[in-house]
């Protein structure tokens, strides 16, 4: 049996620290991680009476998915990254049940403290007053509008979403106000709101960013476990650029001798599907992320796993994660730079753009528009936006 750090729990809620795959369907990782600012650690220990025997012989219940409401003070985040190309972002939630262990966020829960390998999965925080609060921050007459991108850290069309609604209720109030926006998912769940985005998108308001990260149906259900399969992330793309609505595709994160072969397929798939434009990163290892997926790559590939983490240092000066801005995004050496060459090469071939859809910022209307009045017709500056 595998000794690792237990979660965040108490004595009196101990829990097993490591569990069984074999009961954890649908989860991206079985590891309850320590966070990084736990100020104890537990760890399983035979006491001589086995113990640890008798807890692997346990049967036990997969954990279920935990839905903790929250009140936000306020739903705006900005950006100070260089990296990234919107001001402002809106996460519905935080944590996320699709299980992708790959997930930069994974690290955010920590701030919670929880763990951010199980617990970022199946304790899912939702901030049920996000629709308000974003209606509040809009009425300030100091608002300006700026790039926004919603479910930037988080999926805000995870499972969840389909039962709460909180992911629509902003839409609502962002289409309300004419305040333009871009989304990035990986979900089919977005084409629920083809009647808030098609209108939307005639009037230069909205662009979406369909995340394919490989085609093979099995690599998705181990990496993303609780994720649209691809053929129906493809299905979503065409549905959304029939509905006229500007779509592209993230082939994101890109990882050696993994996904990393599959590109040029990725985008083909995409633009026959009717993806206009595209983008790729790098996969990015920050801090509890880079335990949790090697100890995947241990479980699922190990075959190759060391080539995977040496390519990967190849391309981050040779460390497991590089957080440099500039450098983050992108990485840096041969192998970089011959992937930055494959992506350019093939949306040239494919008219997949690389320029972030132009979208209309002079639209915005700080007072609520009334359901029967026509969209402004100003066409002034346009803003590029992710």
């Amino acid at each position: 049996m595998s000794f690792r750090p237990s979660t965040h729990c108490k004595p009196s809620q101990a829990q097993p620290l490591y569990i069984d795959a074999g009961t954890l369907k649908g989860r991206g990782s079985a590891w309850a991680i320590a966070h990084r600012f736990q100020g104890e650690l537990r760890e399983q220990f035979d006491d001589g009476w086995g113990s640890l025997d008798q807890e692997a012989q346990q049967e036990l219940c997969a954990p279920s998915t935990q839905i903790i409401e929250e009140q936000a003070g306020r739903i705006l985040s900005s950006n100070q990254s260089p990296d990234i190309s919107f001001d402002l972002s809106i996460n519905p939630y935080r944590g996320c049940e699709h299980g992708c262990i790959y997930c930069f966020a994974r690290p955010t829960h920590s701030y919670l403290n929880m763990s951010p390998g199980l617990d970022f999965e199946t304790r899912i925080v939702a901030k049920v007053n996000a629709a308000e609060r974003l209606r509040a921050a809009f009425a300030n007459p100091r608002y300006q509008p700026q790039l926004l991108c919603l479910g930037t850290a988080t999926d805000a069309y995870q499972p969840v979403e389909r039962k709460l609604g909180i992911t629509r209720s902003l839409i609502e109030v962002l289409s309300t106000h004419a305040h333009p926006f871009s989304i990035v998912t990986k979900s089919a769940g977005i084409l629920r709101d083809l009647d808030l985005l098609a209108p939307m998108a005639k009037q230069g308001l909205v662009a979406v960013y369909v995340s394919v990260t490989t085609l093979d149906t099995e690599l998705s259900r181990r990496l993303e476990p609780r994720a649209a399969a691809p053929p129906r992330r493809l299905q979503t793309i065409q549905s959304l650029a029939e509905a006229g609505i500007p779509v592209g595709v993230s082939v994101s994160p890109l990882i050696p001798f993994l996904n990393e072969p599959e590109l040029e397929q990725i985008l083909e798939a995409a633009a026959a599907a009717g993806a206009r434009a595209a983008f790729s990163i790098p996969l990015r290892l920050p801090w509890e992320v880079n335990p949790l997926f090697q100890d995947w790559l241990q479980h699922h590939v190990p075959e190759r796993a060391a080539r995977i983490m040496a390519r990967l240092r190849d391309m981050r000066g040779g460390r497991d994660n590089d957080a440099r801005f500039n450098t983050r995004m992108k990485g840096e050496g041969l192998w970089a730079e011959l992937n930055q060459q494959r992506m350019a090469k093939a949306c040239a071939r494919l008219g997949l753009v690389r320029e972030r859809t132009a979208l209309d910022l002079s639209r915005f209307q700080r007072s609520a528009i009334p359901e029967d009045a026509s969209a402004p017709t100003s066409t002034s500056t346009q803003i590029e936006l992710f």
